[in-house]
């Protein structure tokens, strides 16, 4: 796979011919510096952005094939995202912000509320589903935005620097809880991250240079070019 960025002499190219298999309720980490293609690899399996060249199956959905309501509806329905920045909505609730999938499905729910709160319960925040943003903590944002990845019961978890911006002990108990959903709900799970406490858990560490996987492993690696993004 490939893909690459601008037109002429303004052109980058971010992905050279990438090659990669995630097998079903694995934990895997994508390792290497800024600029190296982590989050563009990631945006892809999400179906958020499209590759110039190869071939992207997600989910057993050939992601390239299908139209934009198709890969709409696989995220909606089977991919679950948590980003570093939280991405939560300050004019609504917590319990607003988890039930925002809803609002994209075309098949409407009446549980929709009960699940929400469910999702927030597996998270520890059953207390906090009328709350807004601004009263909440980094790690209580954190915990939101993964609680509303895990509204719709997803396949896939896909995270781009999840512990980014938290706090040594805040990052851990994240990591925990990740873990744990990987282990007991067998949930697959994909995270970029430049963090070792974060790489550590993982399965599998796939370190990425230039574009291109240059290494990977079972156990945290240290890879020449595979340090902190």
């Amino acid at each position: 796979m490939t893909k690459s960025y601008g037109v002429g002499s303004a052109k980058t190219q971010v992905l050279r011919g990438v090659n990669l298999d995630v097998m079903p309720g694995e934990l895997v980490a994508l390792v290497g510096q800024s600029g190296s293609g982590k989050s563009t690899l990631l945006n892809i399996i999400g179906g958020l952005d499209m590759p110039d060249a190869g071939e992207v199956e997600v989910l057993g959905v050939d992601t390239l094939k299908a139209g934009d309501a198709k890969r709409a509806r696989l995220r909606n329905q089977n991919i679950g995202f948590v980003f570093q920045a939280f991405n939560l909505l300050d004019h609504l609730d917590v319990l607003g912000n988890v039930t925002i999938p809803a609002a994209f499905a075309k098949q409407k729910k009446d549980d929709t509320r009960e699940r929400g709160r469910e999702a927030l319960r597996r998270v520890g925040l059953a207390d906090f589903a009328h709350r807004h943003p601004s009263e909440l903590s980094g790690g209580q944002k954190q915990r939101v935005a993964i609680a509303r990845a895990l509204f719709g019961a997803p396949g896939l978890l896909l995270c781009d620097e999840p512990t980014g911006n938290l706090d040594s002990e805040t990052g851990k108990e994240v990591i925990d809880f990740f873990r744990e959903l990987n282990a007991k709900d067998k949930v697959t799970l994909v995270i970029v991250t430049h963090e070792r406490r974060v790489s550590s858990v993982a399965q599998r560490v796939i370190a990425m240079r230039d574009g291109m996987i240059v290494e990977t492993s079972d156990s945290e690696i240290n890879a020449e070019g595979a340090g902190p993004a």
